[in-house]
């Protein structure tokens, strides 16, 4: 990405943009640049490369915003995803959607209403059964409509799984001691060995009866807006491993991020819920398993941005809290 301190100091400014909003706010992720523009958001991707994604070229970069925007339009209207845009250099100048040299793009978004996000209104105490309930029936007719091929099934099945298990313990590694405890570390490695092992034929049943789908892959509930329509939001785009996964490692990740917020009797009735709509008894085998992988996951993620140079002392204080509580909660399912 060319003259990165100065493209998010540019778009930081509201001159950058072609609707003239008063104010813009950045906000940043692991892997992106979101600026908050009033009447519009647009998110640009770092040019990062972590193994299991790589953001580092600029065609590579406005091909996954184009895969976001596509992905994302399943589980959410298509009033909120608008399409892909160039931002342009001028001179010195930076512009969103301007004349000029293409040196970048970006999602272009509708904002939505932070007062509705899930992780927001479970920290109020506004989340209730029935919108659990409503989360639960969206996923189910989403997972029966997603894409299911042999390709597909052969992603998600067993191997696949150890092997995206081995990459988190390797990841991982370096925050030995930092955010995870050594015994944390040996304990999760050597139950998800052991699970793997002992339940070989589970995983192949799966995959035989089609359980493998083209899900949304990181569905947390900071991702779940509750608007006209339910917004389910920024899925895995970047990683097609990541997506094409069992519906019970999509259902876990929601359940282990509702007992992350402390909330372990939405989390019940979320999955309650989904089985029963479902059909789908078979994944409570593979609930727990699943879950202390999520919170793994999500322990790695929050790790990762303690490396991050943009992110301030006090956002990574923050997020070394988080990380830790992650792992202790992906500790609790083993024991």
């Amino acid at each position: 990405m060319p003259e990165l301190e100065a493209l998010v100091k540019a778009l930081s400014n509201p001159q950058a943009y072609p609707h003239n909003p008063k104010s813009v706010e950045l906000v940043q992720t692991q892997i992106s640049f979101v600026f908050l523009a009033e009447d519009y958001v647009y998110k640009v991707k770092k040019p990062v490369d972590f193994g299991f994604l790589d953001f580092t070229t600029l065609e590579k970069r406005r091909f996954y915003c184009s895969q976001e925007v596509v992905l994302n339009r399943r589980l959410c209207p298509n009033n909120i995803y608008l399409g892909v845009v160039p931002i342009t250099k001028k001179g010195k100048s930076f512009l969103v959607e301007g004349s000029g040299k293409k040196v970048e793009y970006a999602v272009k978004m509708r904002p939505l209403p932070y007062q509705r996000m899930m992780d927001r209104m479970l920290e109020s105490d506004k989340v209730t059964p029935q919108m659990v309930e409503m989360v639960a029936k969206r996923l189910v007719e989403f997972h029966r409509r997603a894409e299911i091929s042999e390709e597909l099934a052969s992603i998600g099945g067993l191997d696949p799984v150890a092997k995206n298990a081995e990459e988190n313990f390797a990841q991982v590694s370096n925050y030995i001691n930092k955010t995870i405890t050594s015994e944390q570390y040996k304990q999760i490695k050597d139950y998800t060995h052991l699970f793997l092992k002992k339940n070989a034929a589970l995983f192949a049943r799966r995959v035989k009866e089609g359980r493998i789908r083209d899900c949304h892959g990181d569905l947390h509930a900071a991702h779940i807006c509750f608007i006209d329509g339910l917004c389910i939001f920024d899925c895995i785009e970047f990683n097609d491993r990541f997506r094409y996964i069992d519906v019970a490692n999509e259902v876990a990740f929601l359940a282990m991020d509702l007992d992350f917020h402390r909330c372990p009797e939405l989390s019940k009735h979320f999955i309650d819920a989904y089985v029963k709509a479902s059909g789908d008894k078979e994944l409570l085998q593979l609930l727990d398993f699943y879950k202390c992988y999520r919170a793994y996951v999500r322990g790695k993620v929050e790790s990762f941005q303690l490396d991050d140079p943009h992110i301030s002392r006090d956002q990574k204080s923050k997020t070394l809290n988080r990380a830790r509580r992650y792992f202790e909660l992906a500790e609790s399912y083993i024991t």
